[in-house]
């Protein structure tokens, strides 16, 4: 099968594409039909040495896919083949035209929500709705979404108003300025003294990191909330602690756990499917490209999610 193999750590062009064995399922597992692949900022992290963790290589990265389950393996449900599924790979092996996994981490997609589209909120629609839950944005607060034109800021701005908050969206640049979706007012966190415009908040989305997300922290009322998830600025926020108890503010470092994460999806889906979480896909590339795709996303000019299609 045609596959995207990681050899060394590097520039995006590292990213190399070739063949791969044909996976077959074992006990328990499925064999998926990889329709889309979903990418992430921190797999370019990873392919580039600097992420959370350096895995052993050569590998296929990838996290997450969508595709039709074409085989079942021994002991897991017949019934099964031929659904239209998400799932995620185990941390490898997404950017692949197959995906053997186990059928307990499928999820069905449902028949009224697109397959690229669930792919988008796989990984983003349950950490934007384990986030909002998480921090519990209830009516009237007001709430800071940073990278607010990204696939996970887009859907926090969108769950958090449909919680009742009045949303500020930041964003990186006059581009990503006019692609925030929702909020209520936009600041630019690239201007000067950015966060002197926001005024107070109670809730802050910290998926930037850095000086970004330590402005932000800057921003909260006593009693207020910092979700900090994301480095995409390339370090975390300068937010320790003991700073947050002398100023009486929550951190969320932890949205959940496993079962807890499976409901989170669970429900961005079902969300999608009733048309009140819309995810917005900015680019797809062919999954020959990933290393275009990953460029892309490293030149911060990439709109919502970035999708691979197999």
């Amino acid at each position: 099968m045609r596959a995207v193999w990681l050899r060394e750590f590097g520039g995006p062009e590292v990213l190399e594409p070739g063949d791969a064995p044909d996976p077959v399922p074992g006990l328990g597992q499925v064999l998926v039909e990889v329709a889309f692949a979903n990418t992430t900022f921190v797999e370019t992290q990873v392919r580039a040495g600097t992420g959370p963790f350096r895995p052993p290589l050569p590998i296929v990265p990838g996290n997450g896919v969508g595709g039709v389950i074409s085989a079942v393996g021994p002991g897991a449900d017949p019934g099964l083949a031929g659904q239209r599924v998400v799932t995620s790979t185990g941390g490898s092996g997404g950017y692949a035209q197959r995906v053997a996994v186990d059928a307990s981490a499928v999820f069905a997609v449902p028949d009224a929500l697109a397959l690229d589209a669930a792919v988008a909120l796989l990984a983003d629609g349950r950490t934007a709705t384990g986030l909002v839950h998480a921090t519990s944005v209830r009516p009237g607060d007001r709430v800071l979404v940073e990278a607010a034109a990204g696939g996970v800021g887009g859907l926090l701005v969108q769950l958090a108003k449909a919680a009742g908050a009045t949303v500020v969206g930041a964003a990186g640049g006059p581009a990503k300025v006019a692609h925030v979706l929702g909020a209520d007012e936009v600041v630019d966190y690239l201007a000067p003294d950015w966060a002197s415009s926001v005024g107070e908040v109670d809730v802050v989305f910290d998926g930037v990191g850095g000086a970004i997300g330590t402005a932000a922290f800057g921003s909260l009322r006593p009693g207020g909330r910092m979700a900090v998830y994301g480095l995409a600025g390339g370090s975390w926020a300068e937010v320790s602690e003991a700073d947050a108890a002398s100023r009486g503010v929550s951190l969320v470092r932890s949205i959940g756990s496993p079962a807890e994460m499976r409901a989170f999806t669970e429900s961005a889906l079902s969300e999608a499917a009733a048309g009140r979480l819309v995810p917005v896909i900015g680019q797809r590339f062919p999954l020959e490209k990933a290393a275009d795709a990953h460029a892309a996303m490293e030149s911060r000019t990439t709109i919502g999610k970035t999708l691979l299609v197999a």
